[in-house]
């Protein structure tokens, strides 16, 4: 069995990257994790819509053209044969979408029958197609019949019967996540925090900056924080400074791509001093540019910066 293929394409090549927004519809059988998909990609900041019926795709497209859409990295559309018009208006739709130079690409979902089968009788629900005089594996064979137009049009066939969830993850980020951009699929979170208040709960690695020289103690600094120019020189401007910021972001760009390998879509790093207000602060701002430099989305909060 191949679970992945790219339809006219060598296995293992990157996708050609959309000089207009990217617009993926994610279709497929049901049962073989469609949904799954569709969060994956709303994590990776895709605008995610599933369920629209297809004769209204490109109106809905050419709604989205004229609004602000910079925070997203594309369109991703969730189709299946629970929308009434899919089978009658698919191709049109297509057509449509063309003329109006949008090249939409198709990611189909399939697994094995039996896989199929075991799935809704673990979830306990329906098969869109089940009832009357289909049973569940016969609604299910007659789905794949259905959409087997659909699958000679898909750009990017899986075979999620040996998937786990996070198996999928892993393989949609690393197919998928060039698309729109070179921004990465992991998101940093950045927490600076004083360890006299208490250590973030939520954070995933914790920093101690303690050693480094704390201008809380010159009289003419202490009221300033992190993010004055004055704390920024007098913290990281020094060689033990340079020293440890160096070493600390060659470590972080070792250590952020290894998670991203493994479909991890967010990390949160607390990186803290005695108050939350002059180390942590600075080292905090110096580290968002110099990942925001190397394509990482980043957020920064400064949790403890007015406390002291």
């Amino acid at each position: 069995m191949v679970p992945l293929c790219l339809k006219g394409r060598k296995r293992g090549c990157a996708v050609k990257k959309s000089e207009s927004l990217p617009v993926l519809i994610v279709t497929g059988l049901s049962g073989a994790g469609k949904s799954t998909v569709l969060n994956v990609f709303e994590d990776l900041r895709f605008f995610t819509i599933d369920g629209l019926p297809v004769g209204v795709v490109a109106d809905l497209l050419e709604h989205l053209a004229r609004d602000a859409m910079g925070r997203y990295r594309g369109v991703v559309l969730g189709m299946d044969l629970r929308q009434f018009d899919f089978l009658d208006e698919f191709e049109g739709a297509l057509m449509r979408l063309e003329k109006m130079g949008v090249s939409p690409r198709i990611i189909y979902l399939e697994a094995d029958s039996d896989t199929l089968v075991r799935r809704f009788a673990t979830t306990r629900r329906p098969h869109p197609l089940e009832g009357g005089d289909l049973g569940l594996e016969a609604a299910v064979e007659h789905e794949r019949n259905l959409l087997a137009p659909v699958r000679e049009r898909a750009d990017l066939i899986l075979d999620t019967s040996e998937f786990s969830i996070h198996d999928l993850r892993r393989i949609v980020q690393k197919k998928w996540s060039s698309l729109g951009g070179s921004l990465r699929s992991l998101r940093v979170n950045l927490i600076t925090f004083g360890f006299k208040y208490g250590v973030p709960s939520d954070a995933d690695m914790v920093f101690d900056l303690r050693f480094l020289p704390n201008p809380y103690f010159d009289a003419k600094l202490k009221a300033l924080s992190g993010k004055d120019p004055e704390i920024q020189q007098f913290v990281l401007g020094c060689e033990q400074g340079k020293t440890f910021f160096k070493r600390f972001l060659d470590f972080l760009l070792f250590l952020l791509p290894q998670y991203e390998a493994e479909g991890r879509y967010r990390i949160t790093l607390a990186i803290g001093c005695t108050g939350g207000r002059h180390r942590s602060v600075s080292t905090a701002e110096a580290l968002r540019d110099a990942l925001k430099k190397s394509d990482y989305a980043v957020s920064l909060e400064h949790r403890h910066i007015d406390l002291g």
